[in-house]
C-alpha cells in the first residue's frame, strides 16, 4: 500500500515536472514570437512592455488547467478551420486552374479555323486515304500505291454483332456523349502530365475517327484541343448512325490472306472470312471487333499472308473473348450467345494464304519522284514539328527511319493531295520523242548482270539512256524531265543519277568564278601550250595541243581544256571554288577540288543531270540560284495547305558577271568553231538569247548539252549503265540533235515559258574595253629582245566584271611558260616559228573533252 502511495506520489513529481517543462516552452515560443513581431511592426513594443508577465503566466497556468475535453474541443476546432482553409484555397485554385486551362484552350484554338459541315463530310467520308498525284494545273494522274485494301459499305450491309461489338469494346458510352466524355478526356490530361494512370487516351470513336481522317497522330496539347472541339462538332452535324459507319469503313484491321494490310469491316470479312461484313458470325464479328486496339498483334497473319503459328493466334482469340465478355456485360447478347460465340473455333475459318494481284504505276518516272519527294518532305517536317533538326535528322539512320515511316503512314491514310510542277503535256511530249528518237543515240548491247539477292548471273539489253530536265530559272521548278527509255524495262532515274559532268562544269567551277574575281575579262588570253602539272599533262580534245594563246570567250566556246586548266590552276590561287558551287547546290569534297582535273568535269562521283542544269539556270537569273524542285504544295483532302514549297534566292555571281557569261556561252552556238554551231538550224525558234555549254568526256562515256533561254533551261544527258560501254564519235551530234527536238516540243507546247524575247539587259557594272587582239590588254610598251615596242594594232571589246584591264605587259596571259611568251613575241615581230601550229601530246590525259 505505501509502495502504492509512493508511486503515485512519483507520478504526480513527474507529471507536474513535464508540466513545467512545457509552460517553460510555450513561454520561451512567446517570447520569440513577441521579438520578431516587435521586430517587424514596432508598434506592438509598446503593447508588450504593457503586459504583465503575470499575466501571461496565469493564462496558462489556466490553460493548463483546462479539464482535457476542453483542450481537444480547443484543438478540433483549430483543426477544422485547417481543413476549411485548405478546402477554400483548393477551391480557389482549381478554379484559377480551370481558368487559365480555359483560357489556354483558348489561345490554342483562336486561330484554328472551323469546319463547316461540309468541309468536315467530305474529310469523315473520305475512303481514297492514298495520296494523290497530280501534275500542275490540278490534273491528278495516280495516287500512292500502298498495301492498303479498302472497300467501304454502308452500316446497313455490316452484321448488327459488328456495330455492338465495336461499341462495347471501344467507346461504351457512344449513344450517351458529345463526342467526348470529360471524365476520362481528364484522367488522360492528369495521365499526360503525371505520367501515372491509364494510358487509354480517353479517346471515344468520335475522336477516333477525328485523328484518323482530319487530325495527326502526334501527341501534343494543340492537337488533343483541335481534336475535342472537332468531336464536338461532328457529334453536332452527324448522327451516331453515319459517324460509326465512317469509322467502320476507315479502322485499320491488320492482314488479309494475302499478306496486305486492310481497312474497312468489308475487306477484314473477306480477307480473314471470305464473306462479307454482312454475313459475319457473333464470334467472327468480335474476332474483328477486338483488332483495332492493337492490329499489328491481333491480326491473324504474317506479312506474307501465311497464318501466325498458334503461340501468336492465341493473342487475336483471346481479345474476341474479351470483346464477347463485354457485348454481354453491356447486354448486347445473352448468356447462351456469350458461351457459344467463347467456343467458336476460329482457327479453320480463317482464309487460306492467297497471292496478291500485281499492278502496273502509271506514269512511272513522276510516280516515284513524286512519292519520294512527297516521303522526304513529310519526313523532315514531321521531324522538324518534334523540335529535331534536318541536320540532326540526316545524321541519324535510325531517326530519319522512324520519322520516314511517320511520313509513310501518313501519306497512305490521310488523303492528302501531292501537287506537282511537271506539266503535263510537255511531259507526254517528251516522252513520244524520246521513244521515238532512242533507237538513234546508239547500239544497244547484250550484257550480263548478276542479281546482287540471288547472285545468279542473266543476260539483258544495254541500250543507251538518257536523262533531260527542263527547268524554270526564275523559280527552279521542274517543269517536265525524261527519266529514261523505257520505264517498263528500266526504272531507273536517269535525270536523278550521278556521271561525270564533262566540259558542262567549266562555265561554273572555272570561267564565272574567274570573271567574278576579277581575275579574267572575256578577251583575257590564256595559254594552250604542252603542260605538265607534275604528274598531270592535259590535252584538248582528240589529243590536240593548240600550241597559242586563246581569249577566254573563245576557249569556252571551244570547250578547250589545256587554257581552262591554266586558268583553274590560277583561280585557286585566289579564291575558293568551293564557296560559288556550293551556292549553286553542287558539294564536292575539299580532295576534288585539289585535283586540277575537275576542272575538266573529274568528279569522284559525278554530278546528277538535275543538278548540273538548276546551277546552270544561275547565269540566266541575273547570278541568283534557286534550288530546283518537284513538288509544289501538299493538301490534306479538305484543301488545307499540308506543305508549300517558298522560292529562296541565294546570289551567287554579280549581275556584271552572269551578263559576260551569258555573252561568253552563246559563242557556243555562233562562233564558227563553237561546240554547237549547227545546233541553231535545227530550232523553230529565235535562238537570239540561248546559250549552251556541250560535255564530253573521256572516250565518249557521257556526252552532255545543257541550254537556256532567259525562261528556261533544258539538259540532256547520254550514255550507257555499264562503265565499260562507251558511245560512238557521233554521239555529241546525236545529243543535240534530240535536245533540239526536245526543245522545239516546248516551244510548240508553251512558248511564252521560254522567254525568248527577252535581252539580257546590259547592267552598269560591266566595263567595255578596246584591247589589243593579240593580248587581251590595253594598248602598251613592251621591251621584245631589248627592243621597245608599241603594242596597239588590232582591237576588239572585252567585257569586265566592274574593272578595266592594264596596258599590255611582256607576260600579259594566264599560264604559259617563258619560252611560250617567247615564241609569241617572236610570231608577233613577223618570225614563222610554227607558233599556233597544232600538235598532239604524248598520251592521252585523263580528262581529255571533245567539247
Amino acid at each position: 500500500m505505501k509502495d502504492s502511495k509512493q508511486r503515485s506520489s512519483q507520478r504526480q513529481k513527474h507529471a507536474s515536472a513535464l508540466i513545467s517543462k512545457g509552460r517553460r516552452k510555450v513561454n520561451t515560443l512567446f517570447s520569440k514570437i513577441k521579438t520578431k513581431l516587435s521586430h517587424s511592426m514596432p508598434w506592438l513594443n509598446n503593447w508588450f512592455k504593457h503586459q504583465d508577465k503575470d499575466q501571461n503566466r496565469t493564462f496558462v497556468d489556466q490553460f493548463s488547467a483546462k479539464p482535457l475535453t476542453f483542450k481537444l474541443n480547443v484543438f478540433l476546432e483549430a483543426l477544422k478551420s485547417l481543413i476549411l482553409y485548405g478546402i477554400s484555397i483548393g477551391l480557389i485554385m482549381f478554379a484559377l486552374g480551370l481558368g487559365i486551362g480555359a483560357g489556354y484552350f483558348a489561345a490554342l484554338m483562336k486561330d484554328e479555323p472551323v469546319p463547316s459541315y461540309q468541309v468536315l463530310k467530305q474529310q469523315l467520308d473520305n475512303t481514297d486515304q492514298a495520296a494523290g498525284l497530280y501534275f500542275a494545273k490540278n490534273t491528278k494522274f495516280g495516287a500512292i500505291k500502298t498495301d492498303l485494301s479498302r472497300t467501304p459499305v454502308s452500316i446497313n450491309e455490316m452484321s448488327p454483332y459488328l456495330t455492338d461489338a465495336i461499341v462495347a469494346t471501344e467507346d461504351e458510352d457512344f449513344y450517351k456523349h458529345q463526342g467526348v466524355v470529360p471524365k476520362a478526356l481528364l484522367r488522360a490530361v492528369i495521365s499526360d502530365l503525371t505520367g501515372f494512370g491509364s494510358q487509354t487516351g480517353g479517346s471515344t470513336l468520335t475522336q477516333q475517327l477525328i485523328k484518323m481522317q482530319v487530325l495527326t497522330s502526334q501527341v501534343t496539347f494543340k492537337r488533343k484541343a483541335t481534336e475535342v472541339l472537332l468531336a464536338l462538332r461532328v457529334d453536332k452535324y452527324f448522327t451516331k448512325k453515319e459517324i460509326l459507319q465512317d469509322y467502320l469503313n476507315i479502322a485499320t484491321l491488320g492482314r488479309n490472306n494475302k499478306g496486305q494490310n486492310v481497312a474497312g469491316v468489308q475487306e477484314a470479312a473477306q480477307g480473314l472470312f471470305g464473306k462479307d461484313a454482312k454475313n459475319l458470325s457473333l464470334a467472327e464479328a468480335a474476332y474483328i471487333a477486338g483488332l483495332p486496339q492493337s492490329p499489328s498483334v491481333y491480326t491473324p497473319y504474317d506479312q506474307d499472308g501465311t497464318l501466325k503459328d498458334p503461340e501468336y493466334l492465341k493473342y487475336g482469340l483471346d481479345r474476341k473473348n474479351t470483346v464477347l465478355f463485354r457485348m454481354y456485360r453491356d447486354d448486347r447478347i445473352t448468356k447462351a450467345e456469350y458461351k457459344a460465340a467463347k467456343k467458336v473455333d476460329l482457327t479453320s475459318e480463317f482464309q487460306a494464304k492467297a497471292e496478291p494481284e500485281s499492278t502496273s504505276k502509271r506514269y512511272g518516272y513522276v510516280y516515284n519522284l513524286l512519292e519520294s519527294q512527297a516521303t522526304d518532305i513529310m519526313t523532315k517536317q514531321l521531324a522538324n514539328e518534334a523540335n529535331v533538326s534536318t541536320e540532326k535528322l540526316n545524321s541519324s539512320p535510325t531517326l530519319y527511319k522512324q520519322y520516314e515511316t511517320k511520313a509513310t503512314e501518313l501519306l497512305s491514310t490521310k488523303g492528302y493531295q501531292i501537287h506537282s510542277t511537271i506539266d503535263k503535256d510537255i511531259y507526254d511530249s517528251m516522252q513520244e520523242i524520246v521513244k521515238q528518237e532512242g533507237s538513234s543515240f546508239g547500239p544497244t548491247y547484250q550484257d550480263a548482270t548478276t542479281d546482287p539477292i540471288t547472285g545468279l548471273q542473266s543476260v539483258g539489253d544495254t541500250p543507251v539512256q538518257n536523262g533531260s530536265v527542263l527547268l524554270d530559272n526564275q523559280t527552279g521548278k521542274v517543269i517536265s524531265f525524261v527519266g529514261g527509255r523505257d520505264f517498263s524495262l528500266k526504272q531507273t532515274n536517269y535525270m536523278l543519277t550521278k556521271r561525270s559532268p564533262g566540259s558542262t562544269i567549266k562555265p561554273l567551277l572555272v570561267y564565272g568564278p574567274a570573271i567574278d574575281q576579277k581575275l579574267i575579262g572575256s578577251k583575257t588570253m590564256l595559254a594552250d601550250f604542252k603542260t605538265n602539272f607534275k604528274t598531270y599533262a592535259p590535252t584538248d580534245y582528240g589529243n590536240t595541243i593548240q600550241n597559242k594563246f586563246i581569249p577566254a570567250d573563245k576557249a569556252l566556246a571551244q570547250s578547250l581544256n589545256i587554257p581552262t586548266v591554266n586558268l583553274y590552276n590560277k583561280l585557286r590561287k585566289t579564291t575558293n571554288p568551293a564557296t560559288y558551287m556550293d551556292k549553286m547546290g553542287i558539294h564536292l569534297s575539299d580532295d576534288e577540288y585539289s585535283q586540277l582535273g575537275l576542272a575538266l568535269g573529274g568528279t569522284k562521283d559525278g554530278i546528277s543531270v538535275l543538278a548540273q542544269a538548276s546551277a546552270f539556270t544561275t547565269f540566266a537569273d541575273e547570278g541568283q540560284h534557286v534550288d530546283a524542285y518537284v513538288i509544289d504544295k501538299i493538301t490534306d483532302p479538305a484543301g488545307n495547305i499540308i506543305y508549300k514549297h517558298h522560292t529562296k534566292k541565294t546570289q551567287v555571281f554579280s549581275k556584271a558577271t552572269s551578263y559576260i557569261m551569258n555573252q561568253m556561252l552563246s559563242g557556243v552556238l555562233t562562233d564558227t568553231d563553237g561546240t554547237a554551231t549547227q545546233l541553231s538550224d535545227q530550232l523553230y525558234f529565235n535562238t537570239n538569247n540561248l546559250v549552251g555549254k556541250t560535255g564530253t568526256n573521256n572516250d565518249n562515256r557521257d556526252v552532255w548539252f545543257i541550254g537556256s533561254t532567259p525562261g528556261i533551261t533544258l539538259a540532256s544527258w547520254m550514255g550507257y549503265d555499264s562503265t565499260g560501254r562507251n558511245l560512238t564519235d557521233s554521239s555529241s551530234t546525236i545529243n543535240q540533235n534530240y535536245w533540239a527536238k526536245l526543245a522545239n516540243s516546248v516551244y510548240q507546247n508553251d512558248p511564252s515559258i521560254m522567254k525568248l524575247e527577252e535581252d539580257h539587259e546590259k547592267p552598269s557594272t560591266v566595263t567595255s574595253s578596246k584591247v589589243v587582239k593579240a593580248t587581251g590588254q590595253l594598248p602598251g610598251i613592251v621591251s621584245i629582245n631589248g627592243n621597245t615596242r608599241t603594242v596597239d594594232s588590232g582591237k576588239v571589246t572585252s567585257l569586265y566584271n566592274n574593272w578595266t584591264p592594264e596596258a599590255t605587259q611582256y607576260e600579259f596571259g594566264i599560264g604559259g611558260t617563258s619560252s611560250n611568251y617567247e615564241t609569241f613575241w617572236n610570231h608577233y615581230m613577223g618570225y614563222n616559228n610554227g607558233y599556233g601550229t597544232i600538235t598532239y601530246g604524248e598520251t592521252k590525259a585523263s580528262q581529255s573533252e571533245s567539247e
